[in-house]
This record gives C-alpha cells, structure tokens and sequence, in this order.
C-alpha cells in the first residue's frame, strides 16, 4: 500500500520513549493519519498508569488497553518452561511476550479495519522481527511500519529531543535512560554504561533493580519454598493452590526478596551483532530451577537426553521469533507428551542469589532407592553387570584385536 493511501494506523504503544514520540511523527509523516494505540497488559503493572491520558494528548485517536496476562502465562511461558528452553541462559522474557502482544494487535487491527500495524522497535534488535513475523502469520497482507527504519532520529537522544520539542512527557531524563522490558516474567537493561563490557552491572545502586535486590543485600536467613506440579504445570506454592500466572507472580516476590534470577549476558542478536544485557528473573529462575528438579525423577534417559537436545532447537525458535510456526508446534507436541507424569513436589532453599535442592518427591519417581542404595539390596543382582559390560564391551575387543593383528 502506497504512503498516501494509509487513512488508519494501530500501533503497539507502551507509553515509553520511542512509541511515545511515534503517535505524532505518524501523523506528521502520514498524512494526519488517524492513529488507534494499543497497550497490551503482559504483567508490566504501573507502567499503565495514565496511558490513556497521555496517548490521546500526543495525537491516538483511542487506545485500547488488553489483558493478556493469563494467556501470556498460561499459553506462552508454561509450554516454553517445560520445553526446558533457555536461549544462552536467557529466559526469554522479552522474546516470549511479541508474540502474544502482536497476535491481539492483529485482532484489533482487522476489527477497525486498519490500513497499517506500526511498532517503536528499533532495526538493530530482534523485536523487529518477533512482532512482524506475527503479523505474517494473521495479516499477511498488511502494511507494517517501522518508524526506526525511516525516521532521521538516530539515538535515544534525539528521541528524548523531539519528545521536548512536541512537549510529550518522559518517565526517563537522560541520565537514566537505560533500554528496559518489563512484564509479569522479566525486567531487562540495556544501553548506559552496560554497553561497555568491562562495567559491573550497579546491582547495589539505588533504583536500578526493580523486581528485586542484589545478594548482598538479601536476607542472612534462607527462605524453604515447596512447588508443586501436575503434568509439568505449577498447580500450588506452599501448599496454596493457585493459577500458574499467581504462582509467578508470588515467585517473584519470594525470589527477588532473595536475591534470585539475575543475569548478566554477551547474547547473541538475530540480526548479527553481540549485545550485552542485564536481566532480573526472580519467579521464572526458581520455575525452571523446580521443574527440571521435578524432571529429573520422572523422565526416563533416553526423553530427558533428547529433549534436552530439543530445547536449544526451541528456544531459538522463540527467541527469533518464530513462534508461530509448524515446528514449534510440533515441538510443543513432543514437550506436552514429555510432562504425563512430570507431576510432585520439589522444596527449595533460596539464600542469597542461590538457589538449593531441598527434597522432591512423585509418585511418577523412576528413581529407587532400593536399587540405587550402597547398602544390603535384595533386587539388584551384582554379577550381571558382568555379561552386560562383555556386550557392552565387544565392538571395543574386536577393535582392539584387528589393530593389535595388524601392527605386527
């Protein structure tokens, strides 16, 4: 579709700095445009307040403000937990929550009968991607605009400059305008300081952590939680039943109370570049923590091993977007098949940024103690180990043999 022929423009708007300054730049660079705004609720709590107020003063027409949190939880970040998906140690807070946002944001767009979806990512990073690969899926044949990729601002900088110059208001000043996510999973950081690799993250400077605080700073007494599952879901904490979206919530506290789920990485971007990230997971650290601790007593070798090996396959998918797709889908399948009996009880010590093994117990439990015991056993006879380690052992013999032939 040609510039002149876009009447209408839904845009995912978060209120920070770079989808505040799009509202008006849209309509100045096309044609007045009217410009529907749309805030998704993935758990980013205060960040909504007076979203309306101010999307309506800078130039939208309307906003609309979607709850999506229990299907972020539910739909999103339980199936990737159980995947055992981690992407360089990542979590995938920002990466998991695109496309839900651009899947509702490709609803409200065909119901108003919208002419473009626009987004405030910027062309060096992977959300570019994550959104628009979404928007493929359920609006093939919209327009998209990426103002990153056509606008002359060409820092945060500027873009706090031209929020002036319109008289649009900042939460941020200059001197703390760190690149920030933040939903009910994670809160990331980057950009300041962090930019340079040789910088220690300030995890014990005022502000800077949000969802939680430095180990230094946490208590000297460790806190005992128990979680429980059923078929890979979190179903209870401390022997509350609760949603697994209330759990996270609930780990959060406990978590970042503690000193847990901080992580600092060089990652590696979809579009090429290194980028170096600060990220505060205090709920879903302990999430993944408890449900590989549950997994590792109830799934046999062979599916731990190979699901293992599937969950970097799953996490790149995730990670660059592509969530939307066949094998995703298909992987999701032989992960919902892994979690049948992935139902117990695991307690862990949280003290101080760590995070211990405290009991687990399944009725699903593969693990024996009477087969694996040191002790006196009545079930577990010794001296077969000899014919198996002669099977095992044979194709090394008959090696050993022909090369020990041949050398003479």
């Amino acid at each position: 579709m040609e510039k002149k022929d876009i009447k209408k423009v839904v845009l995912a708007y978060s209120g920070g700095l770079d989808t505040s300054i799009i509202i008006p730049w849209l309509k100045e660079n096309y044609n007045n445009c009217e410009v529907i705004a749309v805030s998704a609720n993935v758990g980013q709590g205060d960040e909504l307040d007076g979203l309306e107020e101010k999307a309506l003063k800078t130039g939208a027409s309307k906003l609309y403000i979607e709850d999506l949190t229990d299907e972020f939880v539910d739909d999103f970040i339980i199936p990737t937990v159980q995947a055992g998906a981690l992407y360089e140690e990542y979590m995938l807070g920002t990466s998991f929550a695109r496309p839900v946002i651009a899947k509702r944001l490709c609803e409200i767009a065909i119901a108003e009968g919208a002419d473009a979806i626009a987004h405030g990512c910027t062309g060096k990073g992977n959300d570019q991607v994550r959104f628009e690969l979404a928007v493929k899926h359920f609006c093939p044949d919209m327009t998209i605009i990426a103002p990153w990729r056509e606008w002359s601002i060409k820092s945060r900088e500027e873009e706090i400059d031209y929020a002036e110059a319109h008289d649009i208001p900042l939460k941020i000043t200059r001197e703390t305008n760190y690149s920030k996510d933040k939903n009910l999973w994670h809160l990331s950081h980057e950009g300041l300081d962090l930019e340079d690799a040789g910088n220690e993250p300030q995890y014990e400077k005022k502000g800077f952590l949000e969802m939680g605080v430095s180990p230094i700073d946490a208590p000297d007494k460790p806190t005992y939680i128990d979680l429980e599952f059923v078929q890979g879901v979190p179903t209870a904490l401390n022997g509350e039943k609760m949603s697994a979206k209330e759990i996270v919530l609930a780990l959060n506290k406990l978590g970042g109370e503690n000193g847990i789920g901080l992580l600092d990485i060089v990652e590696n971007r979809l579009v090429g570049m290194k980028c170096r990230g600060v990220y505060e997971t205090p709920g879903g650290a302990i999430l993944y923590f408890a449900h590989n601790y549950l997994e590792t007593m109830t799934l046999d070798k062979m599916t731990a091993h190979k699901k293992q090996e599937l969950s970097v396959c799953f996490a790149e998918l995730v990670y660059n977007g592509q969530w939307f797709t066949p094998l995703r889908e298909a992987l999701s399948a032989f992960v919902e098949s892994t979690q049948r009996y992935v139902t117990g009880k695991v307690r862990i010590k949280l003290y101080k940024g760590n995070m211990i093994k405290a009991g687990v117990w399944s009725d699903y439990a593969l693990y024996s103690e009477e087969l694996a015991t040191f002790g006196v056993d009545h079930v577990y006879n010794q001296a077969n180990a000899t014919g198996f380690i002669n099977l095992f052992g044979l194709p090394t013999k008959v090696q050993a043999t022909v090369m020990k032939k041949n050398s003479k």
